[in-house]
């Protein structure tokens, strides 16, 4: 067995495969950008080295760098997580040549995979079934469309040289179809590096299905089962479980069969996944989609219901050991299912967010579950890499008490500081559908599209009011007429508090002093008395209002106060003592902003040109994926104040559009 093995990644799967390490008696080495130097998965690993600049492509991305930190740290083998390099076959052709193992499959099996195109042809060839769809390989994007147009609608777009949903485009008529092949081309050209596509028919309620396969070098393999993936937003998935609750016995024997068909048809060894496309009306009719030649972000579900550590099985079959098991070998145990924590705003449409944590909630201990996290009070989250932050995992005997586990340890997960899916996440393991496994991957966008508009629950803005009020008197009061309390000569007076929460709802709490005790009276809505009354301890409260006692974490960030409560968290932020000066934006004018910290790409006007509503103006970059900022009306922009490559963050200002002045008929 290896004695030191360098970790090509970061985040929370960084922190996952030096966990197993660690328990495996093994040396870590963690590399890391100048983004990540305070990381925890740095702080964790035995050695870290600094890789160079925060761009992925002069640090994660840099195949040189990584195999120059193993070099010099004396590593024996490389596991490269997901994302990044890890199917890269150039990194594992580099480690070969630098006598280091590569955790993972053969550049070979990786090079068959790794373009959807020649995997579709690689794995057909062993009677695995696929989609039907053609590539664009030496095809215009007239051509392709036109092409296209024989697979019929609606139709699937991707990228053939990656996956993660970048670049994916969903076309239901031929009026689009032009547009979506040209957008999807630039965004795949800079995830991947390759414009190339492959189009395919889109599955009727579509279900997506993987398999869990393991070789060595032995000529052994076997199968893990499957995973139903199908709880996906922006074709990233979100919540995912094993087993499926979709398939017989007969019909999960029969995908396992096609997964290890698939591949040995590349001669894989290592851990990789399979993943399949099922029809929603007809669990019989599976397809092909692609291998990931990698571990999967979804893993600790196949580990919880098989009671194995997949790192483990990865470093002992690069080690070269035979595997421990045979198919026959292996028995499911209960149910499992996994939850994805996004730093993303779901109230407006998963918006990628930002910040620093300034208090941390996770449920770690917590009986049947496992939480893989990143996190910690301090850490900085921007828009360099993926918004995913953490995953919670939780196990049951049957598939009920794992959702319900599940549910339970998310209401325990509170991150403050920046706003996360964490509530949302439990809006979807709460749907009908969801309870019921009635899943495709479309459902996610069901239930987002029919949650109620989100507002501030009142006891929670009264506890922002209360611990503000709180904060300030244990702080420097200059005079009386400084404290919130309402103090005067006679009884207290009422006074107001007023905030505005990170959803931008304003607020105005009006509130006094009660003549006795801690106590405070609140005005509602209607203008009745409210008692109220707060206690806050080591980043807890607890808040009496009305005789409803409800708890909650609190954390202050300057002005801003962060409370979470079930897994829901707000913010409210004071106004500043003056208003800001400078303002570029006049009575009337409308304002461009971004809605996520980001990069600019692209700057569509310039000052002095007429634009109609709905026309673009700027693309901002974010966590991967662009997103058109648009003009709300037509008129003219009188001032840009970005860039391309400009770094902007949540809410800045980008432009200016003066609305056009109506005719006047003469």
């Amino acid at each position: 067995m290896f004695d030191t093995v360098l970790v090509a990644n970061r985040g929370e799967i960084a922190v996952r495969i030096i966990r197993t390490l660690r328990a495996m008696g093994i040396r870590s080495v963690a590399v890391y950008s100048d983004a990540d130097a305070d990381a925890r998965h740095v702080v964790e690993a035995d050695v870290a080295l600094r890789l160079g600049p925060a761009p992925a492509s002069q640090s994660y991305l840099s195949v040189e760098r990584i195999i120059e930190a193993a070099l010099v740290t004396n590593a024996k083998a490389l596991h490269p997580g997901y994302g990044f390099l890890a199917e890269n076959s150039a990194l594992a052709a580099a480690c070969s040549a630098a006598g280091i193992v590569f955790v993972g499959p053969p550049p070979s099996a990786i090079e068959a995979m790794g373009d959807k195109i020649r995997a579709k042809e690689t794995v057909s060839s062993r009677g695995v079934r696929v989609v039907p769809g053609i590539s664009g390989v030496g095809l215009s994007d007239a051509e392709l469309a036109e092409q296209a147009l024989e697979i019929g609608f609606p139709m699937l777009i991707k990228p053939s040289a990656g996956g993660g949903g970048k670049g994916m485009r969903l076309v239901t008529s031929a009026a689009g179809l032009p547009g979506e092949i040209a957008s999807a081309k630039r965004e795949a050209l800079g995830a991947f590096g390759d414009d190339t596509l492959l189009i395919e028919r889109f599955i009727e309620r579509p279900r997506h299905i993987e398999v869990q396969v393991l070789a060595d070098a032995h000529g052994n393999m076997v199968h893990l089962g499957e995973r139903e993936c199908s709880l996906q937003r922006r074709h990233q998935k979100v919540i995912e479980e094993a087993p499926s609750p979709f398939l017989s016995d007969e019909e999960r024997e029969a995908l396992g069969a096609q997964a290890v068909a698939a591949a040995r048809a590349c001669g894989y060894v290592n851990a990789g996944t399979v993943e399949f496309i099922v029809s929603g009306n007809r669990p019989d009719e599976a397809f092909f989609m692609e291998m990931n030649t990698r571990l999967q972000v979804e893993h600790p579900v196949t580990e919880m219901v098989w009671g194995v550590d997949l790192v483990e099985l990865q470093l002992r079959v690069a080690a070269g050991e035979p595997l421990p098991f045979s198919q026959s070998d292996l028995h499911r145990r209960g149910h499992a299912m996994e939850a994805r924590v996004y730093a993303e705003d779901a109230s407006r449409d998963f918006l990628p967010t930002g910040g620093t944590v300034v208090a941390l909630d996770e449920p770690v201990g917590m009986a049947n579950v496992r939480v893989d996290s990143s996190l910690f009070v301090g850490a900085e989250i921007g828009s360099t890499y993926d918004p995913m932050l953490s995953k919670v995992i939780a196990w049951g005997p049957d598939r009920e008490s794992a959702r319900r586990n599940l549910d339970r340890a998310l209401a325990l997960t509170t991150v403050l500081g920046v706003t996360t899916n964490v509530g949302f996440l439990r809006a979807i393991l709460a749907d009908p559908d969801v309870a019921d496994g009635l899943l495709d991957t479309l459902l996610v966008g069901r239930i987002a599209a029919q949650l109620p508009t989100r507002s501030t629950p009142r006891h929670i803005a009264v506890a922002a009011a209360l611990s503000q009020l709180l904060r300030q008197r244990r702080g420097h009061v200059v005079t009386p007429w400084g404290d919130l309390g309402g103090w005067r000569l006679g009884e207290p007076a009422w006074s107001t508090w007023r905030g505005e929460s990170g959803d931008g709802e304003q607020l105005a709490i009006q509130l006094r002093k009660a003549p006795a005790g801690e106590r405070f009276e609140v005005l509602d809505t209607e203008g009745s008395t409210v008692a109220a009354a707060l206690r806050l301890v080591d980043g807890h409260g607890q808040i009496d209002y009305g005789g409803r006692i409800s708890q909650f974490s609190i954390a202050a960030a300057g002005r801003t106060t962060w409370i979470g409560s079930h897994g829901d968290t707000w913010s409210f932020t004071q106004p500043a003592p003056t208003a800001p000066e400078g303002s570029q934006v006049r009575k009337g004018d409308t304002a461009v902003t971004s809605p996520m910290p980001g990069t600019i790409v692209s700057v569509a006007v310039s000052a002095g040109e007429s634009v109609v509503a709905g026309q673009p103006v700027v693309v901002v970059e974010a966590m991967k994926m662009e997103h058109t900022l648009r003009a709300a009306v037509d008129g003219v922009v009188t001032n840009v104040l970005v860039n391309v490559g400009d770094r902007v963050a949540l809410n800045q200002l980008l432009a200016v559009v003066e609305p056009a002045q109506p005719s006047q008929e003469q």
